[in-house]
């Protein structure tokens, strides 16, 4: 009968092997990975630094047409020394010593070309930032391109130059043209105050010019969007040569529609239809939900103003009949003011566009997909920096030279009304 159990003879030959890989594996020298890497970086840093030196000595005896110590007939300068200059590539920061010259002026191309590269990748980080990326994904990204932090304060610094920019296009001229049709809306986000977290406002505006294309005529600090912000908004506009205004387009905004009353006398207000109808339908039960909707969307199908206002009316009733009272009120409340588009005075090409405040909506999209990454701000200029750059990023594109409508049918309606 065969016997069963353990081999203790394999296994005493397994413990003399294990034991002895232990003891060899003391003896394999151990890898640093890190210290490895350390070292080779400063190894090409430092190689790198004394290939670039021996190039701004090349071209000092260029300029000089002449070698360090060299007697020569043709000499057109001599050297006086040098400077230190420290010069950050992407093997790290380099230190450099600048030839100086007697009798001609030393004019590096190496440097140049490495300055030149340097502000790409300046430039390139920045609109990073301003396209969304998060400060942290910009340091990451700025060591990957060129061996050194660019941390969140010197990110900052570097944007006050930006800044400058900005507050000129805010504030350059309006008077190169009219701009007939002008969107206006406020963008929330959450400013740090005296401690606590509050919502403030900034304020965008949205003009159609003369030529049919679209440009952002404004962008303020609106503070609470109450009536003095958008006075000082609109006064601001106008200060700059803001004219030709016919229909500002917006959501019902305390204070914007006395607003355009007072300061825009020859514009009408046009109450965004897409949020009307919102208003409306949160005041109408789950069971009459998809009524009501069918039933505002047949008022703005109608093809004149007084056919819409009747048949709001008559929409009005059935909800008061079906018990919607608070509904039937808002309806009455608002269809005036969001019927204006229906007007003789625009045409009817324009109706689809000049209606909601869906144009600027989708701006707005955008800018808060950015001010998300950022939480809260610690004053309202760092927001309002942020917005208008956010603002400068999308539109610099087809947005802005693409025509948005056809401005001769608004002409011709104007001439025969004259």
């Amino acid at each position: 009968m065969a016997r069963t159990g353990y081999d203790f003879q394999s296994l005493t030959q397994e413990n003399r092997d294990w034991k002895e890989a232990r003891a060899m594996s003391k003896e394999i020298i151990q890898f640093d990975q890190a210290m490895f890497e350390t070292k080779l970086d400063a190894m090409v840093r430092d190689k790198v630094e004394r290939i670039v030196n021996a190039m701004l000595d090349e071209e000092a005896d260029l300029i000089a047409n002449a070698a360090r110590y060299e007697r020569s007939d043709g000499r057109k300068a001599y050297r006086a020394g040098h400077y230190a200059r420290r010069f950050t590539v992407k093997a790290g920061r380099l230190g450099l010593k600048v030839p100086k010259l007697k009798g001609a002026v030393f004019e590096s191309a190496v440097i140049e070309r490495y300055r030149r590269r340097e502000q790409s990748v300046e430039e390139a980080l920045i609109d990073m930032y301003l396209a969304g990326v998060s400060t942290r994904q910009v340091d990451d990204i700025s060591r990957l391109l060129w061996g050194e932090r660019m941390p969140s304060q010197t990110l900052s610094d570097k944007l006050k130059r930006v800044y400058e920019d900005i507050d000129q296009w805010r504030n350059r001229p309006l008077a190169a043209h009219s701009y007939p049709y002008l969107f206006v809306d406020g963008v929330w986000h959450k400013r740090t105050w005296g401690g606590s977290v509050e919502n403030v406002s900034v304020l965008v505006a949205i003009g159609v010019d003369d030529t049919g294309h679209r440009e952002v005529v404004g962008v303020a600090e609106g503070m609470k969007e109450d009536k003095a912000s958008w006075e000082q908004f609109v006064r601001s506009m106008i200060e700059r040569g803001l004219r030709g205004v016919r229909l500002v387009v917006g959501d019902r905004c305390a204070g914007l529609v006395s607003t355009v009353n007072s300061m825009l006398p020859d514009a009408r207000y046009q109450r965004c239809m897409v949020h009307f109808m919102r208003n409306v339908l949160s005041k109408v039960s789950h069971k009459h939900a998809a009524w009501a909707a069918s039933a505002l969307k047949a008022v703005f199908a109608m093809e004149s103003r007084q056919a819409a206002l009747e048949k709001a009316e008559q929409v009005a009733t059935e909800m008061e009949s079906k018990g919607l009272k608070a509904a039937a009120s808002c309806l009455r409340e608002g269809i005036s003011e969001t019927t204006t588009y229906l007007l003789d005075d625009y045409p009817v090409e324009h109706r689809r566009r000049i209606r909601t405040n869906n144009m600027i909506e989708r701006l707005n999209r955008e800018i808060r997909r950015r001010t998300r990454v950022v939480g809260s701000f610690p004053d309202g200029r760092s927001a309002l920096m942020l917005v208008c750059a956010r603002i400068r990023y999308v539109t610099a594109n087809q947005w802005s030279a693409r025509r948005y409508l056809d401005m001769s049918r608004l002409d011709g309606i104007m001439q025969s009304t004259d």
